[in-house]
């Protein structure tokens, strides 16, 4: 469970830089085209949405080292899980309980004092087994969220690789005298694009660290329940 606190802590610092890298990137301000110098107005434009660019592939890396600390949250989780249904194994059946039960009982019958706790100590274990139960159904939900995590970064890899390629083409045309405005243009609907993942991808970060909340402090959450 430390580690799993150490986990949520770190995702919790990434998310706070994610989201304030977000803030900055502000659309670029609108160059006036109209200017006696228009080629130099392009030019100041290009610069200003190549820097944003460079901000949001910053934002990008915070992402992905979040996405990482979650991968290590999900093998936490799994070591976690594996413990529960050890201790599942272990606890005796419910066969086995209701043998105890009757055994208490003929032992109280016949005056044993030493056996009374017997009920309350098997009442105690069925409810461990219940406990373990419901935990193992919460890992579960959060294994499936990191792996859809997962997904979603393979499609941000991907739109990556696809923005490379964009940029490297409308490089090439700049070269080749193609109009600077149109360019940015491109630019910046790529720019939004990326923008929009961000946003669904951090608020899917933050969804799995609600889910690691009551794991990591069962006791604050049967506070709120009760």
């Amino acid at each position: 469970m430390k580690d799993l606190a150490e986990l949520e802590r770190r995702i919790t610092a990434a998310l706070a830089r994610i989201g304030a890298g977000i803030d900055q990137l502000q659309a670029p301000p609108a160059v006036d085209l109209t200017s006696p110098e228009p080629a130099e107005a392009d030019t100041a434009e290009l610069d200003l949405l190549r820097a944003a660019l460079e901000a949001e592939r910053a934002v990008s890396t915070e992402l992905r080292a979040a996405l990482a600390l979650a991968a290590a949250t999900q093998e936490a989780a799994d070591a976690a899980r594996a413990e529960a249904v050890a201790a599942e194994d272990a606890a005796p059946g419910a066969e086995d309980t209701d043998a105890e039960i009757a055994g208490v009982e003929d032992a109280g019958a016949e005056g044993s004092g030493p056996e009374d706790s017997g009920p309350e100590q098997a009442g105690a274990e069925v409810a461990a087994v219940e406990d373990t139960a419901a935990l193992l159904a919460r890992i579960e939900d959060l294994t499936r969220q990191v792996d859809v995590q997962g997904l979603e970064l393979q499609r941000m890899r991907q739109s990556s690789i696809q923005l490379r390629e964009t940029l490297r083409a409308l490089r090439e045309q700049a070269s080749e005298g193609v109009e600077a405005h149109l360019i940015n243009r491109a630019m910046l609907a790529e720019l939004e694009a990326l923008r929009a993942a961000r946003s669904s991808e951090t608020a899917e970060l933050a969804a799995i660290l609600a889910e690691l909340a009551p794991i990591l402090d069962p006791a604050e959450d049967a506070d709120a329940r009760g």
